[in-house]
């Protein structure tokens, strides 16, 4: 059990005390969205792109959000101070509500909690094995609290010694369950942008500049990938991370590439100055 506090529907509690009722839709059809960022220093980072996305996939699933992007803000604010845990990873849960029949939406439920968190940077140098599967996520703009087939096959990943999983459709690269990927080739380093979650740390890697290479959203295929020069993927909580296999087979030299570094180390930078 641990002593930090989490924020419900206008409280701040500790977290044995934040309870929901067995009929929210989040329980009874898995019904809800959610979105996480992390805290460095006590900082939310880059907290209004996350807000942007927060709000739009509420919107999508006709969920209404009762407190307005300041007053969201201040309660974060509140259980920042009330746990006092400077490096943290932060998720915000909004649920179907409680349905009389178990079908229909009702008021949402608006759950906060914060938990420790410290990037390693020493899994830059392990890098990432992954397997691909051919999966396509409903409503793929949405952050929704579906990760059913990511749960489902973590006992595949953990028979074949992989660490992550990559979705396609049909051989056309979409993402990782909890990541977004590039791939570098030549002068160019590409990310998928159809049917895809555009992760925020993808959004701040899309606006570095790198010289003599171009980096933009643009389709490939698991072929690609397999020839590519280097692959990486990107998230909150592992921030630029080599992926140095794929169903096996090595990618390029097998080990953490320069354009990931210099990407990682700008990443980084940026995080640091925010």
């Amino acid at each position: 059990m641990t002593n930090t506090y989490t924020y419900i529907n206008g409280q701040i509690v500790p977290e044995n005390e934040a309870k929901l009722l067995v009929t929210d839709l989040a329980i009874q059809r898995g019904y809800g969205i959610f979105d996480f960022l992390k805290t460095v220093n006590g900082k939310p980072i880059f907290i209004q792109d996350y807000f942007d996305r927060f709000y739009n996939s509420a919107k999508e699933m006709n969920l209404e959000v009762d407190l307005s992007r300041e007053e969201l803000y201040e309660v974060i604010s509140s259980l920042l101070e009330k746990n006092n845990i400077p490096n943290a990873g932060l998720k915000f849960i909004l649920t179907g509500g409680y349905s009389d029949d178990g079908y229909q939406i009702a008021k949402p439920n608006l759950i906060i909690v914060q938990a420790p968190f410290a990037y390693n940077h020493s899994n830059f140098a392990k890098g990432l094995s992954i397997l691909s599967c051919n999966y396509q996520r409903q409503l793929p703009s949405v952050k929704t609290i579906d990760y059913l087939q990511a749960i489902r096959l973590q006992p595949m990943l953990k028979l074949k010694q992989a660490d992550d999983l990559l979705y396609h459709n049909n051989g056309e690269v979409r993402e990782c369950p909890r990541a977004n990927i590039f791939l570098v080739k030549d002068n160019q380093i590409i990310t998928p942008k159809t049917d895809i979650l555009r992760g925020i740390t993808r959004s701040k890697i899309l606006g570095i500049n790198i010289a003599g290479y171009t980096i933009e959203e643009q389709d490939f295929t698991l072929d690609d990938l397999a020839k590519a020069d280097e692959v990486f993927i990107t998230s909150s909580t592992k921030n630029v991370l080599p992926v140095l296999s794929l169903d096996g087979n090595l990618i390029g030299s097998g080990k953490p590439g320069m354009i990931s570094a210099v990407l990682s180390e700008k990443l980084l930078s940026m995080i640091s100055s925010y």
